[in-house]
């Protein structure tokens, strides 16, 4: 039986037939729930259980002592919300963000022996709420830390919508260090956390020959390694998976060990040193994403009348309805750059094809290339910051700038 275990007893136990071992957490549901070595946790049968050793006695309370060490390399920490930035409150059960740079320390104090950190608080927000006027913000700060001397600079950054802003700092920062967002995906009060991992993970990335905006996240289901994704290839692809970030129609451009922390990286990561510093900010927010569906009405299109900018999911290789290309053709005529991109998540657009696509670019759309729809809209957002001639908006829409466009893809056009 479960009954009388402590928090942090090493326990035997049986599950489906196979044995197991880990660490007790609790009972619930009538089930133990056990923490593997892998990190994630299970329920076992409570009659399962068997005592391996009892948890050492807990520390004394106290506030812990940063120290941090003057010999390691400066980096900045930048930080706006999201899970990997909280910590429990056992007082109401509610997660809250961390702050300063010792706040994170005293919870990660592995991060010590990694480097020496400054913070700044850019913003405690859930991620949807994001804004381009808070990329620019975030742009603004990394360009001052690394200007300032960091050699290298971690955001802190809810998952949900991190590839959004890596891709848009991709454009704007031209940048000789790494600049590496990291999120996590189960918060610190949850023994499956991936936040010490992450974080420990990017601040190595931080401090190796990387030299561009990357997304650095569990690999695999284990606690063995993160990816180093390129921040205008990634994606979010799971929900709640801790291995839930992808990159797009590539390898991941590096690996980070855990727990060596040893850095690979692949011949296509931008090397440290590559760029100069640079920050080009202006972005148009005046931009949409259309993700076309069967049936979609025409008045949908023409709800973006207005906008200086419309990124379009197609279907396929990149399509939309007979029905609705007179009102994207209206668009294009006042003086909108419509980009075509796909909902697939591999391969790239061609409207050559078939005679929707054909229609498409006799109106006047862009091919998107290979780009992620969500890669396309910051670029596009870019672009018209930067740019009002129309057919330099189009050059630049289908030239690579940050690594967003592969010039070939596999197993296709």
């Amino acid at each position: 039986m479960s009954e009388g275990y402590s928090t942090g007893d090493i326990v035997a136990a049986s599950c489906r037939g196979h044995p197991v071992e880990g660490i007790y957490i609790t009972n619930r549901d009538g089930m133990a729930v056990i923490k593997l070595g892998s990190g994630y946790n299970i329920g076992v049968d409570p009659d399962s259980c068997t005592l391996v050793r009892a948890a050492p006695p807990a520390a004394p309370a106290g506030e812990f002592s940063v120290t941090q060490d003057d010999s390691l390399p400066d980096l900045a920490i930048i930080s706006t919300g999201g899970t990997i930035a909280s910590k429990i409150d056992y007082r109401t059960g509610a997660v809250t963000s961390r702050f300063t740079a010792d706040d994170i320390l005293r919870a990660i104090p592995g991060l010590s022996t990694i480097g020496r950190y400054r913070s700044e608080v850019l913003a405690t927000i859930l991620s949807e709420n994001m804004t381009p006027a808070t990329w620019q913000a975030l742009a603004r700060s990394v360009h001052d830390a690394v200007g300032d001397g960091a050699a290298g600079v971690i955001v802190t950054h809810g998952t949900d919508t991190m590839a959004y802003s890596a891709s848009a700092l991709a454009y704007m920062l031209k940048t000789p260090v790494p600049v590496v967002f990291v999120g996590s995906q189960r918060s610190a009060d949850r023994p499956s956390s991936d936040n010490i991992m992450n974080a420990m993970c990017a601040a190595s990335a931080a401090t190796s020959d990387l030299g561009e905006v990357a997304v650095v996240m569990h690999a695999t289901t284990s606690d063995d390694h993160c990816a180093v994704h390129r921040g205008t290839r990634v994606r979010k692809m799971h929900t709640s998976r801790r291995d839930a970030f992808v990159s797009h129609d590539m390898a991941p451009i590096g690996t980070v060990d855990y727990p060596s922390l040893e850095v690979r990286l692949s011949d296509d990561a931008v090397r440290r040193g590559h760029a100069d510093l640079a920050l080009h900010d202006r972005l148009e927010e005046r931009c949409g994403l259309l993700y076309f569906y069967p049936g979609m009405p025409e008045a949908v299109v023409r709800a973006h009348e207005g906008c200086r900018g419309l990124v379009i999911a197609g279907t396929g290789l990149g399509h939309i309805s007979t029905a609705c290309i007179g009102a994207v053709r209206d668009l294009i005529d006042a003086g909108t750059a419509v980009v075509m991109t796909s909902q697939c998540l591999h391969g790239r657009v061609c409207d050559r094809v078939y005679d929707t696509g054909r229609d498409l670019l006799a109106a006047g759309v862009v091919e998107g290339e290979d780009m992620l729809p969500e890669a396309a809209l910051t670029k596009l957002m870019w672009v018209l910051g930067n740019e009002s001639d129309p057919e330099r908006v189009r050059e630049m829409m289908v030239t690579d700038l940050a690594g967003e466009i592969r010039r070939r893809s596999d197993h296709g056009l």
